[in-house]
């Protein structure tokens, strides 16, 4: 007998010592009894034997009894069975069948039953424990207590390190030259000291077996004792975890790029942000180029691009941690490729295009870049390189170029899939914030031409305005102020806002900016102009809203507010009304600030009681603050009225250098960035005009007046030296004069006024306006406001509480006709 059988012998002896052994026939019936089977099973000999084998057997193991003597009796059976004690208790017992030889009788089975109560299995032999560790997938070693290798099984050496027998005597980092192995080797040291299990430890770096390639695994740390409770090493083990470590930090830079790309709607930025996220986790080097017209905004047409413009692109973002060997590309830059490059085909075709390795021909891929062909990437020798199209909603908008050097493991199809994934999300925040590029550029000319581009010219008062958006990504808002020219010299100061932000309010607010204007050419007061807009905003709603009780149907300019104010040079007064606006403050030349008693009138649109009206003398150099509520409210959702006042009163009262000046602090103080409301302040001081820039004079109902009236104009123009006026002056008082005469009743009043306009004005008592005709050849009448219309600028009517005004105004700076 051999090494070998001598040894297996010896097991089989162990074995046996261990276990309960009974012989059963080819039948299966019980032969031989010994006292161990008795002790097991608690049955004497005299019970058992002559009994079939499934009577010892629970149910469902006694009907495999003739199966397992045939396979027995063919080789050999070993398995888990449940047998009966002769109480009736179930017992778990690991059975070993195998035949012997005829000296005991033909057919004749050992049967070996060892006691699995209390045992977590199967009572292994050697042979079965070596196969387990052998054929484990899992790298498993044993090292002593100066950490150098005395076992190991074959599969360890996957990882690279040699042979079993190569390592032993070893360090893990003689045998993984390239891995830290100081993380390792000190787990295992803390192992030993302390005894404590380390399990699910990760390990990153590169092994001997992929040097090239980053690799990750998991290693457990068991310490072994010997029988007296002394360390004698460690045992651990080594799963390879690359594949879930590879897919975790794809997930992580898929979670990154989500929350980092298109934190912003600027395209540059976001282009940035893209670069900013790969570079260095997945690639060295990045650049992203995108069309010339996706930075301006504009709408492209769907699908891959048939014709690449080598101009059309330009550099939106560059990333690297690799050191630059000449000239590059610049952000902002154009980023010129040769036509069949790479970029050109992936733009042309929407497809993306990997080279794992290579030295990208730079020659041929860019067209005169800076520097020369050399300079279009960063340094020379083997490139990994994926090329991908940035394309959103069928539109293609550029192209992403990844590079990693040859040091790196290349670029592999799961890396193609990652890149897309990453380019296709930041994709689409490019394109958003190319929609917003274009809307808010739309949007922005809307808001220039909705509010004055400058406040008119004119001797009433010296204004400043300033307007400050809640949306400060768009720069729109409903909130609008405006200065308005009116006859006789005065002017009309307006602030307003319609609900809401954003293009729709400022469209409503346009609206509303041009009803207010053409009311106050109609030179209504201003308690009419608020009614007229109330009607408007109603009935708006209800040609925007006509099913009543639609809760998301809501007009624009419901709920509007206004302020309208009206201020007369010549005498100082100030007419105001207001709806669903704040009071103006008034600043007097002395410095100290009071608060107009306003009558505050419902929102425009929603219905309640007249609009009332105030009037009060202004003193020269008052100043008029008119503001809506943004100002008022700043960042807080409340706000107390006189605590607010008691602040804009303080913010107001600080000295400052011009009108411009403290309008913008005011704003600054009140309503720093990012307010909760639009905000918007118009500042207006006060002028009177000189005694000598008005001349008036009481005519009597006779239309022998009229002779004298043209006299009297005639000195006062020669005063003036306006004698160039004198013919045309003349015409338009004789015509307005006699028309006062002839229909009117009352007091007549003619007035002129000096300032950057010669205004004439003929009141009398009469209700009616006149109109202007167009007589035929051969009316005798009807010509004389036409006469007027003629030669005046612009004339009109407006009336007063005792009459009307019909006024003319002539340009001092246009030649008369």
């Amino acid at each position: 007998m051999g090494a070998y059988e001598d040894h297996d012998v010896a097991r089989r002896r162990f074995d046996v010592a261990d276990a309960a052994p009974l012989l059963l026939d080819g039948g299966g019936v019980v032969t031989s009894w010994t006292d161990d089977a008795r002790r097991l099973l608690e049955y004497p000999a005299a019970e058992a034997v002559g009994r079939c084998l499934a009577d010892l057997l629970a149910p469902r193991d006694a009907v495999r009894v003739p199966e397992l003597v045939e396979r027995s009796l063919g080789g050999g059976w070993a398995g888990l069975l449940t047998a009966r004690r002769r109480d009736g208790r179930p017992v778990r017992v690991m059975a070993r069948i195998t035949p012997v030889g005829e000296s005991l009788g033909p057919d004749r089975l050992l049967v070996l039953l060892s006691d699995l109560s209390g045992s977590p299995g199967w009572d292994m032999n050697r042979a079965t424990l070596e196969q387990l560790v052998e054929r484990s997938p899992i790298g498993i070693a044993i090292v002593d207590r100066d950490l150098r290798f005395v076992w190991s099984n074959e599969a360890l050496a996957r990882f690279g390190g040699g042979s079993p027998q190569q390592r032993l005597g070893l360090k893990m980092a003689d045998v993984q030259p390239g891995l830290d192995a100081g993380p390792v080797e000190a787990r295992m040291r803390h192992v030993l000291a302390t005894g404590e299990t380390v399990t699910g430890y990760e390990h990153v770096g590169h092994v001997r077996s992929s040097p090239h390639r980053e690799t990750a695994h998991m290693l457990s740390f068991t310490r072994l004792d010997d029988e007296h409770g002394h360390p004698v090493g460690v045992y651990y083990t080594v799963v390879d975890i690359t594949e879930r470590h590879r897919a975790r930090r794809r997930l992580a830079l898929l979670d990154r790029a989500g929350e980092r790309i298109g934190r912003s709607l600027d395209i540059m930025r976001t282009a940035q942000e893209l670069a900013d996220v790969v570079v260095p986790g997945f690639a060295d080097h990045v650049t992203v180029d995108l069309l010339e017209p996706v930075l301006r905004g504009a709408e492209l047409a769907p699908g891959p691009l048939d014709d690449v413009d080598p101009l059309q692109l330009r550099r939106a973002a560059r990333q690297s941690v690799l050191d630059a060997s000449g000239p590059v590309v610049g952000v902002g830059r154009t980023a010129s490729y040769a036509p069949g490059s790479p970029q050109v085909r992936c733009l042309s075709t929407g497809t993306s295009w990997r080279e794992e390795r290579g030295d990208p021909p730079a020659g041929q891929w860019a067209a005169d870049p800076p520097g020369g062909p050399d300079a279009a990437f960063l340094e020379p020798g083997p490139h990994s390189v994926l090329i991908v199209p940035l394309r959103a909603r069928g539109v293609t908008l550029g192209v992403t170029t990844f590079f990693r050097r040859h040091l790196q493991e290349p670029f592999d199809q799961d890396d193609l899939v990652l890149a897309e994934d990453i380019v296709s999300r930041a994709a689409v925040c490019v394109d958003n914030a190319r929609r917003y590029t274009r809307e808010r550029g739309a949007a922005l000319v809307l808001q220039r031409d909705l509010l004055p581009h400058r406040l008119p010219e004119q001797d009433a008062v010296d204004a400043a305005a300033c307007y400050r958006p809640a949306d400060e990504l768009t720069g729109l808002g409903g909130d609008w102020y405006d200065l308005i020219t009116l006859s006789g010299a005065r002017v009309a100061l307006v602030v307003g806002e319609v609900p809401g932000h954003g293009i729709h309010a400022a469209a409503a607010m346009g609206r509303l900016r041009t009803a207010v204007r053409t009311l106050a050419a109609l030179d209504l007061p201003p308690e009419e102009v608020l009614a007229h807009l109330d009607d408007l905003a109603a009935l708006t709603d209800r040609e925007e809203c006509p099913e009543e009780g639609d809760e998301d149907c809501r007009s624009r300019t419901l709920g509007s507010g206004c302020l309208y104010v009206v201020y007369d040079p010549v005498d100082g007064r100030c007419v105001m009304a207001g709806a669903g606006q704040p009071a103006p403050a008034v600043i007097q030349p002395d410095g100290t600030v009071t608060f107009v008693d306003l009558p505050q009138g419902p929102p425009l649109g929603v219905g309640g009681p007249p609009f009332e009206s105030v009037e009060l003398s202004l003193a020269e150099g008052s100043t008029l603050a008119l503001h809506t509520d943004g100002l008022l409210a700043g960042r807080e959702p409340e706000w107390d009225v006189d605590a607010v006042h008691e602040r804009l009163r303080a913010a107001l009262e600080r000295p400052t250098d011009s009108l411009d000046v403290c309008c913008r602090t005011v704003v600054e103080v009140l309503a720093p960035t990012r307010p909760r409301d639009d905000v918007a302040l118009l500042m207006a001081r006060t002028r009177r005009l000189d005694a000598d820039q008005v001349a008036d004079w009481e005519l009597p109902a006779d239309p022998a007046v009229v002779c004298d009236a043209r006299r009297a104009v005639n000195r006062q123009l020669s005063r003036w030296g306006l004698d160039a006026l004198t013919f045309t002056t003349e015409l338009v008082v004789s015509e307005l004069v006699t028309n006062a005469i002839r229909y009117a009743t009352g007091p007549i009043r003619l007035r002129l006024i000096r300032e950057r306009a010669l205004v004439c004005e003929v009141f009398d008592g009469g209700a009616t306006a006149p109109h202007l005709r167009h007589p035929r050849t051969t009316d005798e009448g009807g010509r004389g406001l036409m006469l007027v219309s003629q030669v005046a600028q612009r004339w009109g009517t407006r009336f007063v509480p005792d009459g009307k005004i019909i006024w003319a105004e002539q340009s001092l700076t246009v030649p008369p006709m």
